[in-house]
């Protein structure tokens, strides 16, 4: 079911700030911010080549961002994204397996204009885990 990697996400406290670390410390090349209002987010994303990073900043107090940057307020991993090549079948078989699918269960279009579902880290050694439409 699983296919490649597609990013891991890095939640930040300050997007600009991060954007300076990665672009002239350690040399990325990052997509220009896009703001995804759906998600409650703004994201810039550095291809490394094999994968993406994601960077992720809360837009607004109620971003699940937001909540998660008050557990760690310096940042850090928030999620690992993997493509699929059936969005709908690869969450009807998680769900007849007992994994939960966060929000309504229904996926919803992410940043690359794909729909995506997240899926609750308690059933995923902890791990909050995407899941993308290939």
């Amino acid at each position: 079911m699983l296919g490649r990697l597609n990013h891991i996400a890095i939640a930040v406290p300050d997007l600009e700030a991060a954007c300076v670390i990665y672009r002239d410390t350690l040399g990325a090349k990052l997509t220009q911010p896009q703001a995804l209002s759906e998600h409650g987010v703004t994201v810039v994303f550095i291809d490394v080549g094999n994968t993406k990073i994601e960077l992720l900043e809360p837009l607004g107090a109620d971003s699940p961002i937001a909540a998660f940057l008050a557990k760690n307020p310096s940042g850090g991993m928030h999620h690992v994204c993997y493509e699929v090549p059936d969005i709908h079948a690869a969450r009807d078989r998680l769900k007849k397996q007992g994994a939960r699918i966060l929000g309504d269960g229904e996926p919803t279009i992410g940043a690359h204009g794909k729909p995506v579902i997240f899926l609750h880290p308690k059933d995923f050694s902890g791990t909050l885990i995407e899941l993308e439409q290939e």
